[in-house]
């Protein structure tokens, strides 16, 4: 269906990959991996027509819809959110617009002999066929379904776009994405912003109703829900594996093990010939076979052993002083704001060493309630922090308040008291900050080096109740999974708001589900807690 030939791109004389070759079909659910720098987002601009190989190139059939959501969100705030998800439409509203006005032209003009009037009719027939070949679609109802998929309700529908927040308007990207029904959507990161519901309803379209998909994503068991085939960018190249993402792990493990064994066997022969080469070198009886041996090695090709990407980042969080039994009591707990209702009749409790999830749509106060935890908002009723609290917290936007004229070792070096101030190179090191690095200035970080430098500095103070609110976003795979660790490792208590399924995994043990302006506690992991859900939603169908 999409062929992409022989792909090269140079940056400055450096190639990020050099003849780069595979074929998209049908129904391909692509994942696009490789570590940071190797070229994945580069290669869906390429494949989207948004940016020029250095060689090579990518074709496809002329009436091939291909739709793109980058990692960028919407620029203007000139209508409601149905108006704007509607553009999804543009195309097609124009092709009957244009149909109309040319009907009305030929109602008007009476040259019938003339070329231009030939060419009017011929342009209206070519329109037409396309237009009627068009599936008969109610356009508002296919809008509020997408929509309401998206997590927005009825309400929102008719609120001007500039109401809502950065996550909201990549949702409205991605309803206009999804109503084209493109033959191949290119989705950078699209899970960063989506609840779990919005994620499942996301996922459930991708598998079901969509054509073909490549993703580039951190989201372990979205990845896995949706591809079917897998894409390594490495050292250049590519691996293409007709798997989904954790069976594509288990395979890259034994190509480079394989790989590892090819290459110490060539060395070894490679030795072995070189020392005969050095003890025969002037011996006239074996100067035939020390000539074959030279010209032997100077054939060969060398086999490379496919980078891994060692640099790891060494987290753990300081020991937790001791707190009282409950670090948090809520009791008939109330919010809103003016008119709007975003939780009543709230009781959460909270042990010492207790992980907990709070879960649920966005909107639906999960925030609100880290806010009033951490004193930064008053509630009705009673919310009480128990004795010799410590909180440690991780904003959702954490990354985006670092100051971005300093540097990353002024950053922490600022903030830094005590004999932890001696340790600064050392933290710096362990999170991947060593060296001249840590001379950058925040404001040429990536998302996920912004991400590192605000986790390193909660680790400068010791705490015993650690609120973390979507910490996961722009964080890699292997990162994740550092971090998931040291909060499994960690002794004291721990409150995680997250979308992310795969990193909630067994880390919390409990989860309060936040929807329908209550908070609902279930004394259960995330996995159970999602299980019980689908049977939830399958008894409210059955009603």
């Amino acid at each position: 269906m999409i062929s992409i030939d022989a792909l090269a791109v140079e940056f400055s004389g450096t190639t990020l990959f050099n003849n780069v070759s595979f074929v998209v079909n049908e129904t391909d659910k692509i994942a696009l991996m490789g570590k940071n720098g190797a070229g994945k987002s580069t290669l869906m601009k390429i494949i989207a027509g948004i940016q020029k190989p250095t060689k090579g190139n990518v074709s496809y059939p002329k009436d091939t819809v291909i739709a793109y959501l980058p990692q960028h969100l919407l620029t203007e705030d000139n209508c409601t959110v149905r108006e704007e998800a509607a553009k999804a439409f543009s195309s097609i509203f124009a092709m009957r617009d244009e149909i109309e006005a040319l009907n009305k032209e030929l109602e008007t003009r009476t040259d019938y002999e003339s070329d231009s009037y030939m060419k009017v009719i011929e342009r209206v027939s070519d329109l037409s066929e396309k237009f009627y070949a068009i599936e008969e679609i109610n356009y508002d109802a296919e809008v509020e379904k997408a929509l309401a998929g998206l997590g927005f309700e009825r309400e929102d529908y008719d609120k001007p776009t500039s109401e809502f927040s950065g996550g909201w308007r990549m949702r409205i990207e991605l309803a206009k994405i999804l109503l084209q029904k493109p033959d191949l959507i290119l989705m950078d990161e699209p899970t960063n912003h989506l609840d779990i519901e919005s994620v499942h309803w996301l996922e459930d379209f991708l598998v079901n109703h969509a054509n073909a998909v490549i993703v580039i994503s951190h989201d372990r068991a979205f990845v896995d829900n949706i591809t079917n085939r897998t894409i390594e960018v490495t050292m250049g190249r590519i691996y293409d594996y007709k798997v989904n993402y954790s069976h594509y792990l288990e395979l890259r493990q034994e190509r480079r093990e394989q790989q590892q064994k090819a290459y110490e066997e060539q060395q070894k022969f490679i030795a072995d010939t070189q020392a005969f080469i050095d003890r025969f070198k002037g011996t006239y009886s074996k100067t035939l076979q020390v000539q074959s041996r030279v010209k032997m090695l100077e054939k060969l090709d060398i086999i490379e052993v496919d980078e891994v990407d060692s640099s790891a980042l060494r987290l753990k969080f300081p020991p937790a002083p001791r707190s009282g039994k409950y670090p948090v009591t809520a009791s008939d707990v109330a919010k809103k704001y003016e008119d709007h209702l975003v939780f009543s009749d709230a009781t959460v409790t909270i042990e010492r060493g207790q992980k907990v999830a709070f879960v649920g749509k966005n909107g639906a106060g999960k925030s609100t309630m880290v806010k009033a935890i951490m004193n930064e908002i008053p509630v009705e009723g009673n919310l009480e922090i128990g004795h010799n609290v410590k909180i440690g917290y991780f904003a959702q936007n954490q990354a985006s308040l670092l100051d971005e004229s300093l540097t990353i070792f002024q950053t922490i070096d600022q903030i830094a008291e005590g004999d932890i101030r001696n340790q600064i190179k050392n933290l710096l090191g362990a999170f991947m900050f060593g060296g001249d690095v840590s001379q950058k200035k925040v404001k040429v970080l990536s998302g996920g080096e912004k991400t590192r430098l605000a986790l390193l500095k909660l680790l400068l103070e010791p705490v015993n109740l650690l609120i973390l609110d979507e910490p996961t976003n722009h964080l890699d795979l292997r990162t994740k999974d550092i971090l998931k660790q040291a909060l499994l490792d960690f002794d004291g208590t721990l409150i995680l708001v997250s979308h992310d399924r795969d990193f909630l995994s067994g880390l919390a043990d409990k989860v309060f589900e936040f929807g329908n302006q209550k908070i609902k506690e279930h004394f259960e992991g995330i996995d159970a807690f999602l299980e019980a859900k689908k049977m939830e939603n399958l008894r409210e169908i059955e009603k």
